[in-house]
């Protein structure tokens, strides 16, 4: 019986590629020159240049055996492959290299088990690899993906790399896709429609539940569309230096819920959106230094992470930026970080670097968009304190009570207002020395020149002046002062000032010494 051949005619090119396979050999179909061999223009080169994808397909199903004591693998340079590369459920043994090819139909990986993928300098329509296992290397450095890489839920042992790349997010190609989107703006609203993620073509990459064990290096990507990455897990790292991210949605990049060793978006990195890494774990350095932020409303969402070290020092930020209810470990950063509002509530963090005044730091937590709260205050003095800085904890404790008196009704704040005159909320007590100093000077002069009337007229006294003034500042009389001299004339006013300011400044520095207005205990 005559064996059944899978083609019954392969062009030249397709030839090379199958005769090719079973060593592993390269086949080059470049010409050698840059313009001619560039593959956006792909679609313009000739059938010398042309090999279908299911010609692709059947050699890396095992439409060809290994030559003996050779190891087989698709090398391919400089060729327009013309179909749908579909391995979708497929398991690949041998390894696929494409260099400066142009793939203007989709790569499809759905469910598949591959060993290395490497596209190199590659202009392909759109890869869709959800759930697929890569035992190896997953390469797209300095590839055109014009329409979203699909990467959900997809395994890689090896590296991730991304480099130079430039990724579009797909647009609604169907009428059914734009209905679809009709209907969750109409069931859902426009906002939230957005922030579930429903519409994929704001998204350049769909990677949720990505786990990749080497490091993913992304360094110089450009993104038109958003990268989602919620849940996704890098063992080793994830490297955006000089990437450009432009979302079209909210979101330049949506990573709720990742892990990873270290996370670098830095050395030029730009966010043309929302970068989200709510509840992320990063078991190293999460860094923004020198980066580009800009969004409408929030620049950076960084609540309730788990981050060893933020470096927050980008090179310019526009947003607002959402640290609240975070555990950092060191946090470096600068003023100019936060140029807009700035949730702290619930931030918990072991040391600040950076240097910032402590004017500084109190301009940081009065930047609230919700107004005071008391931990964000109460957290930093305690960090001061910690240490050795007591002073500037005296300091940021002060401006938590005046913060806070804002909030009250206004007996509470003519009482705070007497507080924070007379002592420092407890935290200047100094403060009444210095209004007891003025107001003994004060009523020693007066008297001296206007002395008060003798009570009692059945003994002689002499008047002293001083003592008689301080025993009218004292809430209790020491001196028996009081009661032996009136004082007379527009001095009984004087003298009722000084019996009232003394109730006032014992009763401020009694809740000073008493701690009822006490620093925290951390």
């Amino acid at each position: 019986m005559r064996r059944s051949r899978p083609f019954w005619r392969l062009t030249p090119a397709e030839r090379k590629v199958w005769d090719a396979y079973p060593t592993g050999a390269w086949v080059d179909l470049r010409t050698g020159r840059d313009e001619e061999d560039d593959p956006a223009r792909g679609a313009r080169w000739g059938p010398e240049r042309t090999v279908r994808a299911r010609v692709l397909t059947a050699l890396l199903l095992g439409a060809r055996p290994a030559e003996p004591g050779r190891v087989p693998g698709l090398r391919l340079a400089g060729a327009t492959v013309v179909g749908t590369l579909d391995l979708s459920d497929a398991t690949v043994p041998a390894k696929l290299h494409l260099l400066n090819c142009h793939l203007g139909d989709p790569v499809t990986l759905i469910d598949s088990a591959t060993k290395g993928l490497r596209f190199r300098g590659c202009d392909i329509r759109r890869i869709r690899a959800a759930r697929c296992t890569v035992d190896g290397l997953f390469e797209l450095d300095g590839c055109t993906v014009h329409a979203g890489l699909r990467l959900d839920n997809t395994r890689i042992s090896g590296q991730l790399r991304l480099s130079g790349t430039h990724l579009a997010a797909p647009e609604p190609t169907s009428a059914a896709d734009e209905s679809f989107l009709a209907d969750r703006r109409r069931r859902f609203g426009d906002v939230e429609r957005q922030e579930r993620g429903w519409d994929q073509h704001h998204w350049a990459l769909w990677a949720g539940g990505l786990a990749v064990a080497g490091g993913a290096f992304c360094r110089g990507l450009r993104a038109e569309g958003g990268l989602r990455l919620i849940g996704a897990r890098f063992d080793s790292g994830l490297f955006m230096q000089q990437a450009v991210i432009r979302a079209t949605g909210p979101h330049a990049i949506y990573a709720d819920h990742l892990q990873a060793s270290s996370v670098e978006f830095s050395a030029g990195f730009t966010a043309e959106g929302t970068v989200r890494l709510r509840g992320a774990r990063v078991a190293g350095v999460l860094s923004f230094d020198r980066a580009v932020l800009a969004a409408e409303d929030r620049c950076l969402h960084l609540s309730h992470m788990q981050v060893d070290e933020l470096i927050l020092r980008p090179a310019s930020a526009r947003g607002e930026v959402n640290l609240g209810y975070s555990r950092i470990g060191v946090l470096l950063d600068h003023p100019d970080a936060y140029p807009g509002h700035v949730r702290l509530n619930g931030l918990q963090f072991e040391s600040l670097r950076g240097q910032p005044r402590t004017a500084d730091r109190l301009a940081w937590v009065a930047k609230d968009p919700e107004g005071y709260r008391p931990q964000p205050y109460e957290h930093l003095a305690g960090w001061y304190r910690r240490i050795g800085h007591d002073k500037d904890a005296r300091d940021v404790l002060l401006a938590k009570q005046r913060a806070r008196r804002a909030t009250l009704r206004w007996p509470g704040r003519l009482a705070g207002v007497l507080l924070d005159w007379a002592v420092g909320y407890g935290y200047r007590p100094w403060l009444a020395a210095v209004w007891t100093a003025v107001l003994l000077a004060a009523g020693t002069a007066v008297f001296a020149t206007h002395p008060p009337a003798q009570v009692g007229l059945d003994e002689r006294r002499t008047f002293h002046p001083f003592p008689y003034t301080l025993d009218l500042l004292v809430p209790v009389s020491v001196f028996e002062q009081r009661g032996a001299w009136e004082p007379v004339g527009w001095t009984q006013w004087l003298a009722n000032l000084l019996i009232a300011a003394g109730w006032i400044l014992a009763t401020a520095l009694i809740a000073g010494a008493t701690r009822v207005l006490r620093p925290p205990s951390n």
